[in-house]
């Protein structure tokens, strides 16, 4: 199982204490002025340079596309908007070029939350009665002009441009049981994808537990949000395991990526101050990691989601010291 860093952590920081990750995950956001291709030249260089400092840690390049917020979080109409698709397709374009041109192996992680909001809007939680602007693609003229078409497009893209990348789609639970997700990620064509990214807590358990949480930290209800490691109370890691694992059977398969996995300390003390909240999904992950591998489980890649998460710069050691013991006795890849 590969375990990998991604954002709030950087090379520079890994070097000083000896980390070596597997996999290091970079996000590429925005559509137009000022989003990822502006921001080195010639447009597009920043894939260039990220793979190429990835490669030199030793690590795996990953990529997570996070453009469709550039419209407003949640604004699925923009799939279907005629002045924002023809740059949100160039850039999709650019960036599977750019991954080519590396001729690395690279992740690609395709638009975490917006498949929650497609499967929230979505007429009857039918992608193929959401309107898209596909066809207008050439490599996709084939394909509908709805959320189906949108996502096959994505992964087309990717095999005609970058043929060594491995794409994946992150479904959202969002209140809904497994069996309604991997249905809805079925229909959207999913299990066309290469893997399936299971969205971690995308925050550290104890930001949301200081009262009042911060902005960043609020509105996730009411807990208990600190994960039993005896797997007796709720929540806990074997039922999140085991609902990943059922969506998992919906789409064939597939392998799976933990994204955005927390890194705090644990603590028998709840809550925490920004950079040092606790949790505990470091801790069980990388000592119990044939229980992941045993559901399919190829890497997690352990990044917070918010700004003040906590990263291998403030988490006292604890990544550098678990990774170190796991590579010492690694878990087999699953089959």
């Amino acid at each position: 199982m590969l375990a990998g860093l991604g954002a709030g952590n950087s090379i520079e920081e890994m070097t000083k204490q000896q980390i070596r990750p597997d996999i290091i995950d970079t996000y590429l956001v925005g559509v137009g002025g000022g989003s990822w291709p502006t921001w080195n030249s010639p447009d597009g260089a920043y894939v260039t340079y990220v793979s190429a400092n990835v490669s030199a840690a030793g690590a795996v390049p990953m990529f997570t596309l996070y453009q469709m917020t550039a419209r407003g979080e949640g604004n699925i109409g923009a799939i279907n908007d005629a002045s924002f698709m023809p740059s949100y397709w160039a850039q999709v374009k650019l960036m599977y070029q750019k991954i080519g041109a590396t001729n690395l192996p690279t992740l690609v992680n395709l638009e975490p939350d917006f498949w929650g909001f497609v499967m929230a809007g979505a007429p009857g939680g039918d992608p193929a009665k959401l309107p898209a602007r596909v066809s207008q693609v050439a490599e996709c003229a084939n394909l509908p002009d709805n959320a189906v078409g949108m996502a096959g497009c994505l992964v087309a893209l990717g095999r005609a441009y970058a043929p060594k990348a491995k794409v994946g789609f992150p479904p959202s639970f969002w209140g809904r049981d497994a069996a309604t997700v991997g249905s809805f990620m079925l229909k959207l064509g999913a299990d066309k994808a290469d893997f399936m990214v299971a969205q971690t807590s995308d925050r550290d358990a104890g930001c949301f537990e200081v009262s009042p949480p911060p902005a960043e930290c609020a509105g996730r209800g009411n807990g208990p949000f600190y994960w039993d490691e005896n797997n007796v109370a709720t929540p806990n890691f074997h039922q999140d395991l085991a609902q990943w694992a059922a969506v998992r059977s919906t789409l064939g398969n597939l392998p799976i990526l933990f994204w955005q996995t927390p890194m705090g300390v644990p603590s028998s003390t709840p809550g925490g101050t920004p950079g040092h909240y606790r949790d505990n999904h470091v801790q069980y992950m990388l000592t119990h990691p044939t229980e992941y591998t045993a559901s399919g489980v190829f890497a997690i890649v352990f990044s917070g989601g918010g700004s003040g998460s906590v990263n291998i710069t403030t988490d006292g050691g604890q990544f550098a010291r678990l990774f170190k013991a796991y590579l010492a006795n690694p878990a087999p890849l699953p089959r």
